[in-house]
Order: C-alpha cells, then structure tokens, then sequence
C-alpha cells in the first residue's frame, strides 16, 4: 500500500484540477485529491470500485453509512444515488484515491470464462478491505502512467487483470451479478442510461420498462430494488445534481439552469433544490464558492 499510495500521489499532485480530480488517459480510471474536508457531495454513482489509500471517506445510501479509509476499498455495483464526504484531509496528509469504473464488458467475460456462479443477493454498496492482488494490479496500472509509451500495449491486459482479481477476491460475488446480461441489474442499468441520456425530457415509464426488458410494474419494483429510488425519484436527482454543476462550474444562474435541466417551474425547482441540498440555489452556490475560497 505504501508504493500505491506513492504512486497516487506523484500523479494526482502533479494532475489534479481545481476540484481534486486528476483524469487519467486510461477510460475509466481517475483519482482524487482532496486536502481538506469536504462538504457533502450528491451524485448518481455508476458501478466502480475506489480504493483509498490515504485519509478518510464517508459514504451514504438512504438510511446506510459506510466510513472507510486507507487500505479499503469502497464497492459499488449499481447506478445509485449516493452522498458523500472527505473526513479526514489536510495540507500535511491530504486525502487520496484511486476510482475505477467497472467495465461491464469485461466483467462478462471473465465471468464465462471462471465459470462464475450467483450466489446470494448482494446489496450495491459495501466496504471491504483492500485485496492484496488488487491493490498490485492497482499500482501497474500507475506505472504505466509515467511510461506512455506502453499505456496501448499494456492498458487493456492490466485493466483485465485488475478485473480479475476483484472478481476473484472478497467482492466477487457482488460484481458477478454485473455481468448477468439478462440479470436485474444490468436490465435496469438499461433503463438508467436512458434516464442519465434525456434526463431533460418526460420520459414516459412504459420506454424505461421497454429498454429494461420488463412490464411496467415489474420494472417500477427492480428499479427501486436496485437504485432505492423510484424512475421519477431517479431522474429528479440527476437533474438537480446537473443544474448545481452548472450553477456552480458554469455561472449559470438558478432559473437558466432550472429551465436546462427541464424544470418548467422555478418555483418547483426551488423547493426541490432546497430539499436535496438543504438550502435554496442562490445561497448554496454562495456557501459553496465561500468555502471554495476558504480552502484556497
């Protein structure tokens, strides 16, 4: 963990942006920085796995927390909609991590090929301890960030490999079920690129369960099964997590970015807001930019 750790740190110093995130040119694969604690962060998370190697992190979904912190590894199987803290970071010791999106391609094959078997019913956020053979696969792919030249010989056997040993370790069987092409998850997961694709528009329940392969009462109860949100709950939350980035990255003001997100109320967008972030559009973005200005 010390040489991952070193190796995090020498990429994401040198990388990271305004907002601790440092992208990598393998797809999928991101790290973060962060050298303070964080204010609570809302996000629709796709299936990953990210291992922190310095600091600590809280993770919640509906009435679940989950602290994890260096040498664990937080897991998440399903397109669901989590909020999040950096509790342990400073300027001495910041907090850094290692993010990959899970390849669900991938993961299908190599399914096949170990001759994987469902066991169980996973739940689509856990925390385990950091596998020794993941955390090595995790620190090749790294090195092969300071050696360019070898990222389009090498990316996709490590990327594979590091797959295979997070099949083959303690969070297998909740990565199995990703790989089912006609399992729950994937079905809905469907739906959810629907969702994520014209967030802005109505979208009529009957396309979702279409694309899902289901009836619509069906679907409702796997969609809700997997994500813990409803369709209409699900596509509310992407749309407000949108218009706060717009707002906030891109001075966008409350009603523009309402009426982008597609909000035909501002009103409703307003007490929608509120309810999610726990303040109104205007004062939440000034909070945030404050605390922004704070930390820098």
């Amino acid at each position: 963990m010390t040489d991952l750790l070193n190796a995090v740190r020498r990429y994401a110093d040198a990388h990271a942006n305004p907002l601790g995130m440092a992208q990598t040119p393998i797809p999928g694969l991101f790290l973060v920085r962060a050298t303070a604690r964080s204010e609570l962060m809302h996000a629709v998370s796709r299936p990953m796995v990210c291992l922190v190697v310095q600091g600590s992190k809280q993770v919640t979904m509906g009435l679940q927390e989950f602290a994890f912190a260096a040498g664990d590894s937080l897991l998440i199987t399903a397109d669901v909609p989590i909020v999040s803290q950096i509790t342990r970071a400073s300027t001495a010791a910041p907090y850094y991590s290692l993010v990959l999106e899970l390849d669900l391609a991938i993961i299908a094959a190599l399914a096949v090929e170990m001759k994987a078997v469902l066991v169980g019913d996973d739940a689509p956020v856990r925390v385990d301890p950091t596998d020794a053979e993941v955390a090595e696969a995790a620190l090749r792919l790294l090195r092969l960030l300071e050696r360019p030249s070898s990222l389009p010989v090498l990316k996709d056997q490590l990327l594979r490999e590091m797959h295979y040993w997070l099949l083959a370790g303690r969070h297998g069987s909740a990565i199995r079920r990703l790989g089912w092409p006609d399992g729950h998850v994937q079905r809905v997961a469907r739906a959810v690129a629907v969702l994520r694709a014209d967030y802005a528009q109505r979208i009529p329940v009957e396309r979702l369960a279409s694309a899902a392969g289901m009836s619509p009462s069906s679907f409702h109860q796997h969609f809700r099964a997997v994500t813990s949100l409803s369709p209409l709950q699900f596509q509310k939350q992407l749309r407000l997590i949108e218009a706060r980035r717009l707002m906030l990255m891109e001075d966008m003001t409350a009603s523009h970015a309402a009426f982008q997100v597609g909000y035909e109320s501002v009103s409703q967008f307003t007490r929608e807001y509120g309810r999610l972030y726990g303040a109104p559009p205007v004062r939440d973005i000034e909070q945030a930019r404050s605390k922004a200005r704070s930390a820098a």
